[in-house]
């Protein structure tokens, strides 16, 4: 390998290291008032759930009632109206080519909080990666005994790796919220005239609103355990092993 690569591959190293304690020792703590302040806010703040209501903009067509053609015929007064046989009524809908007023918009009130949230989630996970890298920088080489600061070290990291698989998984949640209200939105546009999927939009906004003001307490909640971890156990964080015992090899 070139000596200019093995020197690049260092300076990466000792970078991320910098960068990492400084993430630590100052950036989470700001983080953390920072999502403290945030949820304090109006828009998270114990917000009445009528705020986070959107207008669908699907109108409940007029019913139009559809006469059989064999009820005009005029009933001869010599023949007994004969019976007529008895057909189950199946209600499919109506097709929806085009909405008469429109697009129906997304929840705005909802997508200004996703729109704050997203890159909360993303600056975790970014942070997440970066002290797992850090930690893996730190891990000595393989030797007998002594290995205890080791098995901190690998915790600290499984439990950096679990918070860094949450937060990714809170952007698939946002995703699988809009796919889930495309879906009731538009048994809405075939169904108007029933007012229990107008419910469950209604009831499933209100669900994403509670999902998200979560989300931030969670994310705030990781920045807090994965801070306290790791003030707590630095020191065996960067020096596993005692120097007493490194110098016996």
């Amino acid at each position: 390998m070139p000596n200019d690569t093995v020197v690049k591959v260092q300076e990466y190293k000792d970078t991320l290291i910098l960068k990492a304690e400084l993430l630590i020792t100052k950036r989470f703590p700001e983080k953390i008032v920072q999502l403290n302040e945030l949820l304090a806010t109006p828009m998270f703040n114990e917000r009445n759930f009528e705020e986070v209501h959107q207008d669908l903009n699907i109108p409940a067509l007029p019913p139009v009632l559809v006469k059989n053609h064999e009820d005009n015929k005029s009933e001869d007064g010599d023949h007994p109206p004969t019976k007529r046989q008895r057909k189950d009524v199946i209600v499919s809908g109506q097709p929806v080519l085009a909405l008469p007023a429109g697009t129906v918009p997304c929840n705005k009130p909802l997508c200004e909080m996703i729109k704050v949230v997203k890159p909360i989630i993303r600056k975790l996970v970014e942070d997440s990666n970066l002290l797992k890298m850090w930690i893996s920088f730190m891990i000595p080489k393989i030797e007998d005994g002594n290995n205890f600061g080791v098995s901190i070290q690998e915790d600290t990291l499984a439990e950096i790796q679990t918070v860094e698989s949450e937060a990714a998984a809170f952007f698939d949640q946002i995703s699988r919220y809009f796919l889930s209200r495309a879906k009731v939105v538009s048994k809405v546009a075939k169904y108007p005239h029933i007012d229990d999927y107008r419910r469950a939009v209604v009831e499933l906004d209100e669900k994403e609103y509670l999902s998200l003001w979560l989300v931030v307490c969670e994310v705030r909640n990781r920045y807090s355990s994965l801070h306290d971890i790791v003030i707590k156990n630095l020191e065996k964080l960067k020096k596993p092993r005692s120097s007493n015992t490194e110098s016996l090899y």
